[in-house]
C-alpha cells in the first residue's frame, strides 16, 4: 500500500461519497496496514499562556476580540508546566501539548519555551508544541531544544479560510509549515469541522493536508465547540449547524484515515458531546489518538475516568512500542 500526496478533489468527493459501510471497511483496512489495531495514543493538553491573542479566529474564546470573558493570563512558569507534564506522565499520558495564545513568540519568551520543551523530554514524553507563526530561527532552536511536534492547524478549507479568520492567511499557515518541516520538526496539522461549513469545505480541508508534500505525522480533527462570545459560537449555538452530523463527522475521520495512511489522526475537541457510539465510530474509522482530562485549552474535555471507562468497553488500549516522533525519524 502507497502513500499519496497526488490526491485530486474529485477523488476526496467520492471518497466522502461512498456508502457509509464501504467507506468505514476501506478505513479499517488502510488502519490495520498502517497500525496496530486497538491501540490509540493518551496526549495531554495545557494551555501556558491563555488569552489575549490578537487573531481574530472566530471559533476561539482567546481571542482579544472575543467577548467570552476570558481573561488575558501571562506565560506560565516552566516548573508550573514541567509539574503538569508530570502529572499527566503519571495519568498514562504519552504526549504532552503545550499552547500558548500568540499570534507568534517573541523572542523574549523563547528561553523559557526551551526549557519547558528540555524538561519534557527529560520525562520521557513527547513534546509538542502550538505558538502561531514561527521564524526559521525559532524553528531551530525548538529542534535543537528536542521538540518532536509542532502543532499549527490549517483549521478549514483555503476557499473557507477568509470566512474563519481574518489576521492572517492561509499561506502564512503554509509558511510556518514550511518552516517546522525545514527545522526538521514532525508537523501536527489538522482542523476544526462543524463551522457552518459544506461538505465542498470538508473536501477542500482534507485535500489540502493530503497534498502537502509530505502528510503531516499528526492530524487532529475538532468538532466545534461553539463558546458564547465568539463570532461563530453566537452565530451557530442555537442553529442546527452548530453540531455537524455525528455520521458526517466519522466519515471526515475516516476520510483522513484513508488519504493520510501513516498519521496519527487525533479524535480532539468536542468528545465531551459526543456519545459513546460516535466515538466509537471514530475508532473504527482509524482515528488512533485523543485527547486526556477534563479539559483542553479553555474548554471542556470528557476526563480521564470516562475515557478509562470507554476503552474498557470498547477493548482499547494506550499506543505501546517505539513511540511515532521516533519512527518518522528513522525514516527519513
Amino acid at each position: 500500500m502507497t502513500v499519496r500526496t497526488d490526491w485530486s478533489r474529485d477523488e476526496v468527493a467520492a471518497l466522502f461519497a461512498m456508502p457509509f459501510g464501504e467507506l468505514m471497511w476501506r478505513a479499517q483496512a488502510v488502519h490495520r496496514e498502517w497500525h496496530a489495531p486497538g491501540e490509540v495514543q493518551l496526549c495531554t493538553l495545557l494551555s501556558i499562556k491563555t488569552g489575549g491573542c490578537p487573531e481574530d479566529c472566530g471559533y476561539c474564546s482567546q481571542s482579544a476580540s472575543a467577548d467570552s470573558g476570558l481573561k488575558a493570563e501571562k506565560l506560565m512558569d516552566v516548573d508550573a508546566v514541567l509539574a503538569s507534564a508530570a502529572e499527566a506522565k503519571a495519568a498514562g499520558s504519552q504526549r504532552f501539548c503545550m499552547g500558548a495564545a500568540w499570534r507568534n513568540p517573541k523572542e523574549r519568551d523563547m528561553d523559557a519555551i526551551v526549557a519547558m520543551v528540555e524538561g519534557v523530554r527529560e520525562m520521557g514524553l513527547e513534546s509538542c508544541m502550538t505558538l502561531g507563526m514561527l521564524t526559521g530561527d525559532q524553528a531551530q532552536r525548538l529542534k535543537a531544544a528536542g521538540l518532536d511536534y509542532y502543532n499549527h492547524n490549517i483549521d478549514t478549507s483555503p476557499e473557507n479560510y477568509a470566512n474563519i479568520i481574518s489576521t492572517r492567511t492561509f499561506e502564512d499557515r503554509l509558511d510556518t509549515l514550511e518552516q517546522v518541516r525545514a527545522a526538521g520538526i514532525n508537523v501536527c496539522c489538522g482542523g476544526i469541522v462543524g463551522m457552518g461549513e459544506t461538505r465542498a469545505d470538508r473536501v477542500g480541508f482534507i485535500h489540502a493536508l493530503a497534498t502537502l508534500p509530505r502528510h503531516p505525522e499528526s492530524v487532529p480533527v475538532n468538532a466545534l465547540v461553539p463558546v458564547k462570545g465568539t463570532v461563530l459560537g453566537d452565530m451557530l449555538a442555537d442553529t442546527p449547524l452548530a453540531r455537524i452530523d455525528d455520521i458526517e463527522f466519522v466519515r471526515t475521520v475516516a476520510v483522513a484515515r484513508v488519504t493520510m495512511p501513516k498519521s496519527m489522526v487525533r479524535l480532539s475537541a468536542g468528545r465531551e458531546s459526543m456519545s459513546e457510539a460516535t466515538q466509537a465510530l471514530c475508532f473504527m474509522a482509524g482515528a488512533n489518538s485523543i485527547f486526556t482530562g477534563d479539559k483542553l485549552l479553555t474548554t471542556g474535555n470528557r476526563g480521564d475516568s470516562a475515557d478509562a471507562a470507554l476503552f474498557e468497553k470498547l477493548g482499547l488500549v494506550p499506543l505501546a512500542g517505539e513511540e511515532p516522533a521516533r519512527m518518522c525519524e528513522a525514516a527519513e
